[in-house]
C-alpha cells in the first residue's frame, strides 16, 4: 500500500505540502475577511460621504486595480516595514509576518475589487427602495444595511465569486516573501526530490480543486441566497 502512495505525499515530503495547503487556507480566508470588510467600508463612504468620499474610494480603487499585485505585496512586506521606527523594526523582526503582510496585502487589494462589485449589484437595486426605507423610520445606514446591501450582494454574487477565487488563486504570489504556502512548499519538494512533473502536477491538481470547490460553494450559496429573498 506504501508503494502506491507518490514520493512526494511520503514523510517529510507530504508534510510539507500538507502544510503549504494549510497556509494556503489561512491566507485565503483571512485575506476574505479582510478584503469584505474593506469593499463594505469603501462602498459607504462613497455612498455616505459624498463627493469627497467617492473621490477618496476612485483613488484607492484605481491604485489597487492598476498596481501589480507582486507589487503590493512587496511594498508591504519590505518597504512599509523600512519606514518605521528602529524599535518597530527590531520587534516586528522577532516574529513571523509573512503571513501578516500577506494578509494585509491581498485583502487591502481584493477589497478594491469587491467594493466594485458590491457597487455594481447596488445599480441594479431599484432607486427608490431607500427613501422607501427612510420613510419607514431607518437611518441611511440602517437602509444601508437591511435594505440595500442584501439586494446588492445578491446581484454581485457572480462577480464575488470569481474575485474570490482570483483570491485563493493570488495567494501564491506570497511565496516570494517567504510564506510557506503550497506554492512555496512545492518548489521546496521538487528541488529535494527532483521529481518536477509530480510535484507541479500535484500543485496544479490542488489549486484547480480548490478553485473548483469554491466556485461550487459560491454557486450553492447564489442558488440558496435567491431562494430566501425570492420568498
Amino acid at each position: 500500500m506504501h508503494e502506491l502512495v507518490p514520493v512526494i505525499l511520503q514523510g517529510d515530503y507530504g508534510r510539507l505540502i500538507g502544510h503549504g495547503i494549510q497556509w494556503t487556507l489561512a491566507l485565503t480566508f483571512s485575506a476574505w475577511l479582510l478584503a469584505m470588510a474593506m469593499a463594505l467600508l469603501l462602498i459607504t463612504l462613497r455612498l455616505r460621504e459624498g463627493r469627497w468620499g467617492a473621490r477618496l474610494v476612485a483613488a484607492y480603487v484605481s491604485y489597487h486595480r492598476n498596481i501589480p499585485t507582486l507589487v503590493q505585496l512587496m511594498v508591504w512586506y519590505f518597504a512599509i516595514p523600512a519606514a518605521l521606527p528602529p524599535r518597530l523594526q527590531i520587534w516586528l523582526g522577532h516574529y513571523n509576518t509573512e503571513l501578516l503582510f500577506a494578509c494585509i496585502a491581498l485583502g487591502l487589494c481584493q477589497g478594491a475589487y469587491f467594493s466594485e462589485d458590491i457597487r455594481s449589484g447596488i445599480r441594479a437595486v431599484a432607486p427608490g427602495q431607500v427613501e422607501a426605507a427612510r420613510t419607514l423610520g431607518l437611518t441611511y445606514l440602517g437602509a444601508l444595511r437591511h435594505v440595500i446591501l442584501p439586494q446588492a450582494i445578491r446581484h454581485a454574487m457572480p462577480a464575488l465569486i470569481n474575485n474570490s477565487v482570483l483570491l485563493f488563486k493570488n495567494t501564491s504570489l506570497a511565496m516570494t516573501i517567504g510564506l510557506a504556502e503550497l506554492t512555496y512548499a512545492t518548489r521546496e519538494v521538487e528541488s529535494e526530490s527532483f521529481r518536477t512533473f509530480q510535484c507541479f502536477a500535484l500543485a496544479t491538481a490542488l489549486y484547480l480543486l480548490g478553485a473548483l470547490l469554491l466556485m461550487l460553494g459560491g454557486d450553492w450559496l447564489s442558488r440558496r441566497f435567491r431562494l430566501v429573498t425570492e420568498r
